[in-house]
């Protein structure tokens, strides 16, 4: 059944998933709907919303990202960082936040689903250290893309960007970025079945 539901949805988009990597995504939201009754990690419910509000929102992300190396900031349950090493196992991701059960949740997702692309980070944002600093910073959850670039500034390298999964383009937030940053591109996204408009906002270093 989300098996069938998650081709359907793919089939809406330019994407090509494997059969391998769609049966890791599924697995993926049985798995969170599973520790959702017990841990409370999504408001999300119903694993066919799942689908569409949390592995979708997260895939349509892929085709955009630059380089290697990666840290999804926030990441709540796993939150695009799960999906995107799952369709990206050359890539590296750092999975960080400061809540005990979500990192509990992505340890057994990385050890139920065989994911040797993840490291997951117990750890408040703006205390995490990395010398060698990340290609991409990635946020979903954020509430400004002020907090984002002031709490986040540390973590990418002098090439690394940050991205930032927004609903409406963030004018306001964009007229007054700091005069160390620059806006590089926004992709309008778009997730089959989703309302309301997506869009990522990718910075880098003026």
């Amino acid at each position: 059944m989300l098996t069938e539901q998650l081709q359907q949805l793919i089939d809406q988009t330019d994407l090509t998933i494997s059969p391998a990597h769609q049966a890791q995504l599924v697995s993926l939201v049985e798995l969170l709907n599973k520790w959702n009754k017990a841990y409370n990690l999504t408001s999300v419910r119903d694993p066919r919303e799942m689908l569409v509000k949390h592995i979708m929102d997260s895939v349509v992300v892929s085709p955009h990202l630059q380089g290697n190396r990666f840290i999804d900031v926030g990441t709540g349950p796993g939150l695009p960082g799960l999906p995107l090493a799952i369709l990206n196992p050359d890539k590296e991701f750092f999975l960080l936040d400061s809540l005990g059960k979500r990192i509990r949740f992505i340890k057994q997702v990385i050890h139920d689903l065989g994911l040797k692309n993840v490291t997951p980070v117990q750890s408040r944002v703006e205390e995490f250290q990395d010398n060698q600093g990340f290609d991409g910073v990635i946020s979903r959850a954020f509430a400004s893309l002020d907090d984002m670039l002031d709490w986040c500034h540390h973590l990418p390298h002098s090439q690394g960007k940050f991205y930032a999964l927004k609903g409406v383009i963030p004018d306001a937030e964009l007229a007054h970025l700091k005069a160390e940053l620059a806006l590089d591109v926004i992709h309008p996204l778009v997730v089959p079945e989703l309302d309301g408009e997506r869009h990522l906002v990718v910075i880098k270093h003026a």
